[in-house]
């Protein structure tokens, strides 16, 4: 019998994996109790397939040993080498669900991990939509102000700085065909915390003042022009600085600007 031809044949694996008929694996064993050399060869086959079970299930692996050794112990002459062989099949199935499992578990994060990647680009987009929607409103809205402060039939009043903030500096913009003032107040120092900017429409014999508006919405505009509606005959415009929700009459120490409507 040329030995090296047998073992490189595959039929020893096939012996082992289980994958023989009966009448086969019984000619097999009997080789094996003829030829050492094939049975060594078995042997290292068998010493494999254990190391991949625990390679890819460790912790079995070492239970499985331990429950060898408990068996030895209590009866050695029942192991037996077709005994161990008869476990072969059994490691095979071990490994190959354990590996299929780690398949699975590898595939679930990488989808989980894509889902993750969808859903953060999908907040991206969502965010630069509405940045891009906000550009363009404040674009929009800035060429309307623009057309606005640019007509002809705009009257402009300077509002001068006064004792409070001489340094201080605003514009109004009145339209008296809408019935509406806009405001600019991009000269004015920010108002403390729990302040308002209030604009004044005023009369000035005798002096009444009139509210047109508070500006409580000074830091999230970006444009610091305001479109307040002002049904007043005005002959001039001032900006007080009042605390939160605006005050009923100007509180005159607090004087931040002042313009005279021009004759």
């Amino acid at each position: 019998m040329d030995i090296n031809n047998y073992i490189s044949s595959g039929i020893l694996e096939l012996y082992v994996y289980g994958a023989l008929s009966e009448t086969e694996s019984r000619e097999v064993t009997r080789i094996l109790k003829q030829y050492p050399e094939i049975e060594s060869e078995v042997d290292e086959i068998e010493e494999a397939l254990i190391h991949l079970s625990a390679a890819v299930a460790p912790a079995d692996a070492e239970n499985l040993i331990q429950a060898i050794k408990q068996k030895l112990s209590h009866n050695p002459k029942m192991v037996t080498m077709e005994s161990r062989r008869s476990n072969i099949p059994m490691y095979i199935g071990w490994a190959a669900s354990l590996l299929f499992l780690i398949g699975l578990f590898l595939m679930f994060n990488k989808n989980q991990e894509l889902r993750t990647d969808l859903q953060a680009l999908q907040a991206e987009k969502a965010q630069m939509e509405t940045q891009i929607a906000e550009a363009r409103s404040d674009a929009d809205k800035s060429k309307d102000l623009l057309s606005v402060i640019r007509d002809k039939d705009i009257i402009k009043v300077p509002l001068a700085g006064q004792a409070v903030a001489p340094d201080a500096y605003a514009a109004a913009y009145w339209d008296k065909n809408t019935n509406i003032t806009y405001i600019d107040v991009k000269d004015l120092p920010e108002p403390p915390r729990g302040m308002v900017y209030q604009v004044w429409s005023l009369q000035l014999e005798p002096l009444t003042p009139t509210s047109i508006g508070i500006l409580d919405t000074y830091e999230e505009d970006e444009n610091k022009i305001f479109a307040l509606k002002n049904m007043n005959p005005s002959e001039a415009f001032g900006i007080t600085l009042e605390p939160a929700g605006g005050s009923k009459t100007p509180t005159m120490e607090q004087l931040y600007t002042l313009g005279v409507v021009s004759s």
